[in-house]
C-alpha cells in the first residue's frame, strides 16, 4: 500500500499563498495566447507553438515548463507538450468553458484594485477609482474589449449553473420573466426552454444588449426574447417573474434596494423575485463565499451577503422571503414576493 503524500508544512502552505498571484498571470497568459485550443489539436513543441501563437520561443518555453509544473500540460521525452483536463477548462470551445473568467480576473479592471487591497480594508471602500481612474462601470466602457470579456464571464458563470437554475425554478402560473443585468441572456434562455408557454426580457446596459440580442438568434428564442438597453435602476417592464442573478452582491445595499423596489413596482399579481446569489455562512464556515466578498469590496461597492440580509433588503423593498432553494454550487436561489 502506497503511503500518503506527506502534509506541506505550514512555510510550504505560506509560499504558495504569497506566490498565488503568479497562478493568476500564468492562467491568464495560456487563456490570453490561445494556447489550450492549439494543444487540443495534438502535442507542440514550444517553438512550434510560439510561432502559432505570435510568442517568443524562450518565453513560451518558460512559461510552459511552469504550467507542467502547475498541471497544466504533460510533456514528453522530446519536449513536446500536450493538454491536460485542467488546461482544457480554459478552451474557448469547452462545455464548461472559464477562459473568458480568466482573462477577465487577471485584466486590469480586477487586477489592479486588488494591488490596492490594504487600502480597500482600510477606508472599506473599492479601489477602483483609485487604480484605474473611474469606477469598474465606466472602466468596462473605456476598454469596451475588456467590458465585453466580463459580460462573457458572466456568461460563462452562468452556463454551468442555467439549466439546473431552470429545473428548480418554478414558473407554473408565469407567463413573463424579465432577467435583471442577464448579460447574453443564458439563464432567461434555460427557463424559456425549460417553459415554452413563457416569453422572456433581458434587461442589460446598451453596450450589451446587441450581444444578448445576438444570444438569444443564435439559440432560436429571438421571437420570445426582448432585450431591452438601459439602466436596471430606471422603472422595469411588467412581469410575473423577476431574476437577478449575481447582480445585487455587485451593489451597496442602497442600491440594492432601489433595484429590488424596481421589481416591486413592476411586479405583477402573485409574481415572484428570484435572486440567485452565495449566500455567506457564519464566520468559520469554508467555501468560496468569503473570498469572493473580498473581490467586491477590491472592484466593486458590492458585497457577499447573509440570508438575514437579504431579509433586510428584501424588507426595504416592500418584499418578504418565501423560500432557499440551494443548488450543486453554492449559489441558491432566494425567492421573495410582495409583502
Amino acid at each position: 500500500m502506497t503511503a500518503p503524500a506527506p502534509r506541506p508544512s505550514a512555510d510550504e502552505r505560506m509560499m504558495s499563498l504569497i506566490t498565488g498571484y503568479w497562478r493568476t498571470q500564468i492562467v491568464r497568459t495560456v487563456a490570453e495566447l490561445s494556447v489550450p485550443d492549439h494543444l487540443a489539436q495534438g502535442p507542440l513543441t514550444a517553438a512550434e507553438l510560439a510561432r502559432r501563437v505570435d510568442a517568443d520561443p524562450d518565453g513560451l518555453a518558460r512559461l510552459l515548463r511552469a504550467c507542467a509544473a502547475l498541471d497544466l500540460v504533460e510533456v514528453d521525452a522530446r519536449r513536446r507538450y500536450r493538454s491536460t483536463p485542467l488546461l482544457d477548462t480554459l478552451r474557448a470551445d469547452a462545455p464548461r468553458s472559464l477562459r473568458t473568467i480568466a482573462l477577465v480576473h487577471g485584466a486590469p479592471g480586477h487586477w489592479q484594485p486588488w494591488g490596492r487591497f490594504p487600502e480597500a480594508v482600510r477606508t472599506g471602500t473599492p479601489q477602483t477609482q483609485e487604480a484605474l481612474g473611474r469606477d469598474i462601470w465606466a472602466h468596462f466602457l473605456a476598454h469596451p474589449e475588456e467590458g465585453e470579456r466580463f459580460a462573457a464571464s458572466m456568461g460563462e458563470l452562468t452556463a454551468g449553473l442555467s439549466e439546473e437554475v431552470a429545473t428548480l425554478l418554478d414558473t407554473r402560473g408565469a407567463e413573463s420573466v424579465v432577467d435583471v443585468g442577464g448579460a447574453n441572456g443564458e439563464l432567461l434562455h434555460a427557463v424559456l426552454r425549460a417553459d415554452p408557454r413563457v416569453r422572456g426580457t433581458v434587461v442589460e446596459l446598451p453596450a450589451v444588449a446587441e450581444t444578448a440580442r445576438a444570444a438569444a438568434r443564435a439559440a432560436g428564442l429571438a421571437d420570445r426574447v426582448t432585450v431591452l438597453g438601459g439602466s436596471f435602476f430606471d422603472p422595469l417592464p411588467r412581469a410575473d417573474l423577476f431574476l437577478l442573478k449575481a447582480v445585487l452582491h455587485n451593489w451597496d445595499d442602497a442600491s440594492c434596494t432601489t433595484l429590488l423596489g424596481r421589481c416591486r413596482e413592476a411586479l405583477a399579481p402573485g409574481g415572484r423575485v428570484v435572486v440567485v446569489e452565495m449566500p455567506l455562512g457564519p464566520p468559520g464556515e469554508s467555501g468560496f463565499a468569503p473570498l469572493l466578498d473580498l473581490d467586491m469590496l477590491a472592484v466593486l461597492p458590492g458585497r457577499e451577503r447573509e440570508l438575514g440580509e437579504y431579509d433586510a433588503l428584501f424588507e426595504a423593498a416592500g418584499l418578504r422571503r418565501t423560500r432557499v432553494t440551494p443548488t450543486r454550487s453554492p449559489q441558491s436561489l432566494i425567492e421573495a414576493v410582495a409583502r
